[in-house]
């Protein structure tokens, strides 16, 4: 029997940062983004009771091995007993989702597959968190509700692994569709917003999202901006407080359809984006940013830390095709997608 799973990725647009427990402990935080049809994979094969030959009698012998392998970095680990997956920069995302799902017994194989390029600022890492959860949950029985996995995939990434960055990205993986989130200490509101249809449309044709064709460190960039977070450095704090605010008119842009502002409102962002920290921007990034401002964006700003990975524009109105053909002529590979309004899905196959 097969279990598979799939997550959604994400774009951010506005708030981020704002959501780092670091920053949620002082103030809250806010956040607008959407989930979209990029998907993070991953399937369990449950293996079954092998027979073997004694004294003219079958003996069962139950395999409580594990077995992994990420399809995006083509690695594979394999493991006799579930005691013995050690966190040692390999998988060590699948390996701690099996620790905090407290799988006790193997006996499974799980491929990993993320369809984002890598270091793409969508989230990517949550959403395999996210679609890992789903798998094992499945597999366990467990009947968990969309914020618990999202908690759970949180947690195994701040918890268990170390790693700095807040909670957003779970939860448009685990819930999908275009939300307004709030963030207060460890504390997660989430609202899904009530677009009109044809707003979503035109929001989905307008934007262009490219890939810079290179991956960023967002680890290295989170610690630039919380090292200048906790010296107090002014400008850092007041872009975050700006970054806040301009998700909360991001929100009301949407809910009025007023997508002109929108567009503006994400260039905005992108100007705050840039003053947490220098590592936030690079000359690609502002050439990229040049060009499609000069044929027909409106706003637009990097995905996630920034740095690399992903850009997102909105564009006036039948102009995202010069966007796309200039941002392509310059070397960015352009990535379609329509927004995802079903979150974490899993199911059984043959």
């Amino acid at each position: 029997m097969l279990i598979r799973s799939r997550a959604p990725v994400r774009i951010d647009f506005a708030g981020g940062w704002t959501d780092v427990a670091l920053f949620t402990e002082e103030s809250k935080g806010l956040v607008a983004n959407a989930a979209i049809n990029i998907y993070s994979y991953v399937t369990l094969s449950c293996k079954r009771q092998q027979h073997t030959p004694e004294s003219s009698k079958l003996q069962r012998v139950l395999d409580q091995s594990i077995r992994i392998y990420s399809a995006d970095f083509d690695t594979f680990i394999e493991a006799e007993d579930i005691r013995q997956l050690e966190y040692d920069g390999n998988i060590d995302l699948v390996k701690a989702a099996i620790r905090k799902m407290r799988i006790e017994t193997g006996g499974f194989d799980l491929t990993t597959q993320s369809i984002a390029p890598p270091g793409s600022g969508l989230g990517t890492s949550a959403a395999m968190g996210v679609a890992l959860v789903g798998v094992l949950g499945a597999f366990t029985g467990a009947t968990l509700l969309p914020y618990e996995y999202a908690e759970l995939a949180s947690s195994i990434e701040r918890h268990e692994l170390g790693i700095l960055g807040g909670k957003q990205d779970q939860y448009a993986s685990a819930v999908g569709g275009i939300s307004f989130m709030e963030f207060m200490g460890e504390e997660v509101k989430t609202s899904r917003l009530q677009i009109a249809p044809d707003v979503r449309y035109e929001l989905e044709k307008n934007l262009v999202l490219c890939y810079t064709g290179k991956s960023r460190l967002s680890g290295n960039i989170h610690q630039n901006v919380t090292d200048a977070y906790r010296n107090g450095e002014e400008k850092t704090r007041e872009a975050l407080r700006n970054l806040k605010a301009i998700a909360g008119s991001v929100k009301n842009a949407l809910m009025k359809g007023q997508l002109t502002d929108f567009g503006e409102l994400l260039g905005e962002n992108w100007e705050n984006q840039k003053a947490l920290h220098p590592s936030v921007t690079n000359e690609q990034i502002d050439k990229l940013f040049k060009i499609a401002l000069g044929h027909g964006a409106i706003g637009g700003k990097a995905c996630g830390a920034g740095g690399g990975g992903c850009l997102v524009f909105y564009c006036k109105s039948d102009q995202e095709y010069r966007v796309r053909q200039k941002l392509q002529e310059a070397g960015a590979t352009i990535i379609d997608f329509n927004f995802d309004l079903d979150g974490l899905q899993t199911w059984k196959a043959e």
